[in-house]
């Protein structure tokens, strides 16, 4: 079994990690970077689009 895996990044601080899309709350849900804290929506912390497509297919 292949595991997938969504880049991250945060818009504040630019910190960038790897999450398990399945791992994720819902696109829409706020979500706050684990280094800086800030909150926005997770859609807003998806590095490419790709990343978020990935994370559609698994909600």
């Amino acid at each position: 079994m292949v595991e997938a895996f969504v880049r991250l990044v945060c818009p504040e601080c630019t910190k960038e990690w790897q999450e398990n899309p399945s791992e994720l709350p819902k696109l829409r849900t706020n979500f706050s970077c684990s280094n800086c804290h800030a909150t926005r929506r997770l859609t807003e912390f998806m590095r490419t689009e790709r990343d978020l497509e990935t994370v559609r297919q698994f909600q």
